[in-house]
């Protein structure tokens, strides 16, 4: 199966370090929706990263439905099993890929639309929802630490990613005073092999 797509990009890191906790061999193409758009519109019409190509050549995309579907193959999960542990789970995981929705669109707007056509209001509106996820996902672990005994799960895995995309591409808008919980758990998870082996291109 390959993995198409680059790791600065949260959606496809995310799936190439669960399944490597998964166990899952991908081979990893990167090929930028951008600089390589043709090539990426020849292997999947929609152009959207990740995108996974199955062995037999069907199509899938979208991190999450990658990961549901790798979990699947693998037959083990990187979500907890009781219901009260899985909700707590899903409401990090959604907090953790709003924080990436949003540092991606603060990114477009900066990078991509010109200085004279950014609309102020939506962009501080942005700045806002980003602050607001990550606000919620520091009480949150304030409430109850994520584990840090060598082990991580899909919670994880999904803010960890998020927390160093932001920095990367949005470093005016967090630091690690203001969310040190996020922050600390970041670079724990940062240190793990199956991190270490999926850096940020």
């Amino acid at each position: 199966m390959k993995l198409i797509g680059m790791l600065d990009s949260p959606y496809v890191r995310r799936v190439a370090i669960s399944a490597k906790r998964l166990g899952i061999d991908l081979d990893h193409e990167p090929v930028s929706v951008f600089r390589h758009f043709e090539r990426f519109q020849q292997i999947n019409p929609v152009v959207k990263a990740p995108t996974l190509v199955l062995d037999n050549g069907e199509v899938l995309i979208d991190s999450t439905l990658i990961i549901d579907y790798l979990e699947a193959l693998a037959g083990s999960s990187l979500m907890p099993a009781k219901l009260k542990q899985r909700l707590r789970s899903l409401r990090l995981i959604g907090l953790a890929l709003a924080a990436c929705e949003k540092s991606v669109q603060l990114y477009y707007e900066r990078n991509l639309r010109p200085t004279e056509i950014q609309y102020e209001p939506w962009v501080e509106r942005v700045e806002g929802q980003l602050a607001a996820a990550y606000s919620a996902l520091e009480r949150e672990l304030e409430k109850e630490p994520l584990k840090t005994d060598g082990s991580i799960d899909q919670e994880g895995i999904t803010l960890a990613v998020a927390w160093s995309f932001t920095l990367l591409v949005v470093p005016d808008q967090v630091t690690a005073a203001q969310f040190p919980r996020i922050s600390a758990f970041t670079a724990y998870a940062e240190g793990l092999e199956a991190f270490v082996n999926t850096p940020m291109e």
